[in-house]
């Protein structure tokens, strides 16, 4: 028979394993990949709270959605910088619950954040005379506090399953902390929670692609019905959402790499490990860069921002 853990509970994270005399490499790679997200997202973020000209709805739902990449890359990245330098491996219970919360609840709220992000798009683009009395500065932070307020609320309901559940295991299977590799140490079985999981992670994946399938073909098809001469309009209606698109696509591939990579055997541990945190390394590092590129006002701004800086200094 399982014998439930004694308080106070501490966790230990399986973590890569770190060939001798590599730690420090791995910890200087994990720390430069960390700067680029913090500076890359925390450039723009600054750039568009302070700069007027950019307190635009897609403007502001970049702002949202950089913040949240800065979320999902903080919870993360200090802890296995950490790892690598020190091979510190235990980590108390509330930073365990803590660090899995606010992980799923960036991978909703990324989701949630670039449905609004689509809709604001096709509104954009197929009633551009009603734009703005459609997507008012009311309704504006309303989309953006109902995309926050579902991705809390569905993960906060997620973790109340952990409640009262009596666990037997220390080690959790993983490089960082998450609901499955917590409630798969529980003594006993937890149908509901699973199922509600599942049930969660389905609906907010079908449903949030569903939205964004559809304000992308109601754009394609407004671009279609401009007329083949008409080629200014449609290279603008484009341009508008591509960035959006690849934003979305570079997320999911880097999402669906973790169930891919666990269906191939052969994989190293390390291997699948590495390739289960891209969906916190690989969009927050070039998101900025997509929005940077596309957005003319946006990249005048930062080529602003950095202009004054340098020539204050001089």
């Amino acid at each position: 028979m399982l014998t439930p853990l004694k308080q106070p509970i501490v966790f230990e994270l399986e973590g890569f394993y770190i060939p001798p005399g590599f730690g420090p490499l791995l910890f200087f790679l994990a720390l430069l990949t960390y700067l680029v997200v913090l500076l890359g997202n925390g450039v723009v973020v600054f750039v568009i709270v302070n700069y007027k000209n950019l307190h635009r709805p897609m403007f502001v739902m970049v702002c949202h959605l950089l913040v949240c990449d800065l979320l999902g890359a903080t919870t993360v990245l200090p802890r296995i910088m950490m790892h690598f330098l020190t091979g510190q491996k235990k980590i108390a219970y509330i930073p365990a619950i803590t660090q899995a919360f606010f992980m799923h609840t960036y991978g909703v709220a990324v989701q949630t954040i670039l449905a609004a992000m689509a809709y604001d798009r096709y509104i954009a683009v197929c009633e551009p005379l009603r734009y703005y009395a459609i997507m008012t500065s009311a309704r504006l932070h309303s989309c953006c506090a109902l995309a926050w307020f579902l991705a809390v609320v569905l993960i906060a309901v997620l973790f109340g399953f952990h409640m009262n559940v009596p666990l037997c295991g220390r080690i959790i299977q993983h490089v960082y902390c998450s609901n499955r590799g917590i409630l798969g140490l529980a003594c006993i079985p937890t149908p509901t929670s699973d199922i509600y999981g599942l049930s969660m992670t389905w609906s907010v994946s079908t449903g949030m692609f569903l939205i964004i399938a559809f304000s992308y073909i109601r754009i394609l098809c407004a671009s279609v019905k401009q007329g083949t001469n008409d080629r200014v309009i449609r290279t603008k209606a484009f341009q508008t959402c591509a960035s959006h698109l690849v934003v979305y696509v570079l997320f999911e591939i880097a999402s669906l790499t973790i169930i891919v990579s666990y269906r191939f055997p052969l994989l190293s541990q390390n291997i699948k490990k590495f390739l289960s945190i891209l969906f916190i390394i690989v969009p927050p590092a070039i998101n900025p860069i997509i929005y940077g590129l596309v957005s003319k006002d946006l990249r005048m701004s930062i080529i602003r921002l950095f202009t004054i800086q340098a020539s204050h200094r001089s």
